[in-house]
């Protein structure tokens, strides 16, 4: 991307929250009616998530960078609003790479296909545009919301199933909409995730307070604990470059398709989580992410 801004090209980044490769796979070729593509892969960081995986992207630095340079991110620690400044960090990379677009980043975050509807109608407000980011939730929303969706997991039993229910979702989504109006500007667009997901089908317990992180395959607090042949067990987390919220903070990020279940609660977990997909963890479904820098034909 920076490369590109500093030649003097338009660049559009276009974030899918939660795609994995396979599943780029699956509908590059839809694409490439439009553009050139040249495809690459790239590993996220741990966890595998997207308080750390997307702001790391957005911002060009570790989590305790981030954590040191914008510490109000992490201040109130809770999950769901650590995402809330990418646009911040993204002039932030900017800025420290001498792009002058810093200053005029046009961003949108897109959450279901209502907001993607109504932003693909007024695509043309981004044209004259240098630098323009979109990020889309809606496969990691399909993925979480398949664990509570009786349809929906039924749709989506297995992976094979989950792409090809991708696939249809693309093809009608406003992302393809937005993808297909950009081919005929002078952009070069780069179409990548911050993390993958995985399909878990074995729960190993996590020992720690009530008051530990949510996720399924990560958990970060006081004094963790988790069988090292489930999970690996970081008490050092400048070690992985991560944040530390406390003396005591540990990590645990489950290995292979585990996921975290506590022993006072294992049967309802197991009930509720057994095959559905995750992330956060450690595997090549999580870790290893397309990127794609796209010119139109």
């Amino acid at each position: 991307m920076i490369p590109l801004l500093k030649e003097g090209r338009k660049v559009l980044l276009l974030v899918v929250d939660c795609m994995r490769l396979d599943q780029w796979m699956a509908i590059e070729s839809v694409v490439a009616e439009y553009y050139n593509i040249e495809r690459k892969t790239y590993f996220s960081i741990l966890p595998t998530a997207t308080p750390f995986a997307r702001n790391a992207l957005f911002a060009g630095q570790f989590p305790d960078e981030i954590a040191v340079d914008y510490p109000e991110n992490w201040r109130n620690g809770d999950e769901g609003s650590l995402n809330r400044n990418e646009d911040e960090l993204l002039a932030g990379q900017l800025h420290r790479a001498g792009i002058k677009a810093a200053d005029s980043i046009r961003y949108e975050k897109i959450f279901n296909n209502t907001e993607g509807d109504a932003l693909a109608k007024r695509a043309a407000d981004f044209y004259q545009s240098e630098m323009v980011a979109f990020v889309f939730n809606f496969l990691d929303i399909l993925a979480h919301g398949r664990s509570t969706n009786i349809i929906l997991k039924e749709i989506a039993g297995s992976e094979a199933a989950f792409r090809s229910l991708m696939k249809s979702w693309f093809i009608h989504s406003p992302l393809f909409s937005i993808l297909k109006s950009f081919s005929q500007k002078d952009f070069t667009v780069i179409i990548t995730s911050d993390h993958g997901s995985v399909l878990c089908s074995r729960g190993t317990i996590a020992h720690g307070k009530r008051d530990t992180s949510t996720n399924l395959r990560y958990k970060y607090g006081d004094n963790l604990n988790c069988d090292t042949k489930h999970a690996l067990l970081i008490k050092k987390p400048e070690e992985y470059r991560l944040p530390s919220f406390g003396i005591a903070t540990t990590y645990i990020i489950a290995k292979e398709d585990y996921y975290f279940v506590y022993p006072n609660k294992y049967n309802e977990y197991i009930r509720q989580f057994q095959n559905s997909f995750q992330h956060g963890g450690i595997s090549l479904e999580e870790l290893v992410v397309p990127i794609a820098i796209m010119t139109p034909k």
